[in-house]
Parts: structure tokens; C-alpha cells; sequence
């Protein structure tokens, strides 16, 4: 069944979160990846603000997929300057029905 992960970005340091962007994209690819939205912070329609200014949808074949790309030697080779980049919370779903 297909999977979503959702990435809420905190950005501290842009030009190396433009990097870590460049190269995370294609090590999702490999497991079948792919970006469905990526956008800023509009405003607040209700409810308190989040601290995430980014928000991110992947699009991934399976949740196995998801955390074999996580785990891959690829992905796991970019978290150093993932980590300087930007606050992340990745969280991944299965989609229903």
C-alpha cells in the first residue's frame, strides 16, 4: 500500500538546506520517492502557529520504502549536514483505502 512522509522543516542555515535538498532528492528517488508538495507557511487559518516554517509531502510505494530510504547508506551519509541545514520532523503514513 502507498505511503506519504511528511517533512515539517525548521530552516536555520539556507544555503546548506538548499544542499542537503539537492541531495537528499535523488537518494528517495532510488526507493521510489517522490515530491508531492513542498511549500512555506502561508498564515494561520485557526489554531496555535507551529513551529515549522516548511512543510514537505513524499510520495513513497510502501512504508517499508520510506524507512529503507532512511536507512539507506545514501540518506544516512547526508544527516551531518541535514542536521546543520535545518530542524526536521519526518513522519511517515500509510495511506488508507
Amino acid at each position: 500500500m502507498p505511503a506519504l512522509m511528511i517533512a515539517r522543516v525548521s530552516v536555520k542555515d539556507p544555503d546548506k538546506f538548499q544542499d542537503y535538498v539537492s541531495k537528499a532528492g535523488p537518494t528517495m528517488a532510488e526507493f521510489g520517492g517522490e515530491t508531492m508538495f513542498r511549500g512555506k507557511i502561508d498564515k494561520y487559518l485557526t489554531g496555535d502557529a507551529p513551529k515549522h516554517e516548511i512543510t514537505a509531502i513524499f510520495k513513497f510505494p510502501s512504508v517499508e520504502k520510506v524507512e529503507e530510504w532512511y536507512a539507506s547508506d545514501a540518506y544516512q551519509a547526508l544527516i551531518p549536514s541535514r542536521d546543520e541545514a535545518a530542524d526536521f520532523q519526518f513522519i511517515s503514513y500509510e495511506m488508507m483505502g
